[in-house]
């Protein structure tokens, strides 16, 4: 038989029985919805996520620490490797980095604990500095207020949960001013005192330090939803920000301040806890990496995390489509019903058309385009229906969390390629589903199949 009259015969067995036929197309396309539905959340959640580290700014950038030879309390201590002592991250490091291919800035990480006070109000929190160039990460997208007015300016924004501490009405913020109180960093007569007021103080491990409290105005200028600063390479949350260099002329007492005295270097230069390198692209950050390590310094990007990330929502999305294949399966047996009602019915018909010279080859076309059509027609009627429940869900998901003062999300999201797949999907299965009716009614003998009341 010619494939057009097997697709016409197919249509016309297909019309017959309109509301059978129909209802198992249906159960095709509810077993695809709930795939898609599924598949959509995954996906959704995994590209806000992506959307979220990505606004963050920080997906072309490395950080640096040096390979210190202590391992931390009550851990045994590293050997240096090849019989050397680990190299000190300092200006010299810190100038080589930026020779690098593909290396756009070299800046170091501004971090530490701090007290604030808003009308007469402690609040403690930690700062961190910002580059200049943060400002175009995206993480400042959609903020209040402005960015900082220059590098060296006396401004601070807030992260949107301290605002909320400070104020309920977080926009009557900005234009005020708060007052940083943190400890300064005062090297003793021993130290070395020639390093540039804008890098990060001197190393005094050669004689030790002073600690001085110290204050500063601050002007309030923005106020932030994301966490530009949340805690990459450093410790907590930063919740007020502030210019990188002015950070770094307030000489503010970190963590790593004590571990330089332990380690008794009296080299004299700039040391840093860590350095941030920001490559041209993303693409450029996994040969950086390897290039800073053959330096002799511990390299970490998020791209390194992601892969973590990657791995997680890759199961997760499985999880989630083996769970709708458990509708699709049940959709399966219906079409299998379907077509084995199917040969009962006509088994006359198939007599007839064996008795004209229909190979069984054909009868098993003739079921199988059958099948073939009910998975397509519940393949597309499924998509829409799972992309719609998608929607759904994202819009009670919104309406909840403006209820509770959150930003919308995109919860869902069906891509062409999930699209094509569940199209493709639905009628591999119904093929398979057709396969035991088809060969069922290919093996008819046509005497019997005539003789059939």
């Amino acid at each position: 038989m010619k494939p057009r009259d097997l697709t016409d015969l197919a249509l016309r067995n297909l019309r017959e029985s309109i509301l059978r036929n129909a209802l198992t197309t249906l159960g095709v396309a509810v077993g695809v919805a709930s795939l898609v539905a599924m598949l959509s959340l995954g996906v959704g959640l995994q590209q806000l996520a992506a959307k979220r580290l990505s606004e963050s700014g920080l997906f072309d950038t490395i950080l640096v620490t040096p390979k210190n030879a202590f391992r931390g309390m009550g851990r045994p201590q590293r050997e240096p490797d090849s019989g050397k002592p680990p190299r000190v991250l300092d200006d010299d490091a810190r100038k080589e980095l930026e020779k690098l291919p593909n290396v756009i800035e070299v800046y170091p990480q501004v971090r530490f604990f701090t007290e604030v006070r808003f009308n007469n109000k402690p609040y403690a929190t930690v700062v961190a500095g910002m580059p200049d160039s943060s400002r175009n990460s995206g993480s400042f997208d959609g903020m209040q207020g402005k960015f900082f007015s220059s590098t060296t300016a006396n401004e601070a924004i807030l992260q949107i949960e301290f605002a909320k501490d400070l104020s309920e009405k977080t926009s009557s913020l900005i234009g005020q001013d708060l007052v940083l109180r943190y400890a300064e960093r005062q090297s003793l007569p021993s130290a070395s005192s020639n390093a540039h007021p804008s890098a990060n103080p001197p190393d005094t491990s050669g004689g030790g330090f002073s600690v001085v409290a110290k204050e500063l105005r601050l002007k309030i200028v923005g106020i932030v939803e994301t966490e530009p600063a949340a805690g990459y390479g450093g410790y907590g949350n930063a919740r007020l920000l502030m210019p990188l260099l002015t950070a770094s002329t307030l000489r503010a007492a970190q963590v790593n301040d004590l571990r330089d005295i332990v380690r008794d270097s009296n080299s004299g230069k700039t040391t840093y806890a860590s350095l941030s390198v920001r490559a041209k692209s993303p693409s450029q950050v996994e040969a950086l990496e390897t290039s800073i390590k053959k330096m002799g310094f511990n390299a970490f990007s998020l791209l390194d995390a992601s892969k973590s990330l990657r791995t997680f929502f890759t199961v997760f999305d499985s999880l989630l489509g083996i769970f709708g294949c458990l509708a699709l399966a049940v959709a399966t047996l219906g079409i299998v019903n379907t077509l084995v009602m199917a040969i009962l019915e006509r088994r006359r018909e198939i007599g007839v058309l064996k008795a004209l010279g229909a190979a069984d080859s054909d009868v098993q076309q003739l079921f199988f385009i059958e099948a073939g059509v009910m998975g397509f027609f519940g393949g597309i009627f499924g998509v829409l229906l799972g992309w719609l429940l998608g929607r759904v869900v994202t819009f009670g998901t919104n309406v909840y969390l403006q209820r509770q003062n959150l930003n919308p999300i995109e919860l869902s999201s069906v891509p062409l390629w999930l699209v094509a797949s569940a199209l493709i999907f639905a009628i591999l299965v119904s093929l398979a589903a057709g396969l035991y009716p088809a060969s069922r009614a290919a093996k008819l003998n046509p005497v019997d199949a005539l003789r059939y009341e």
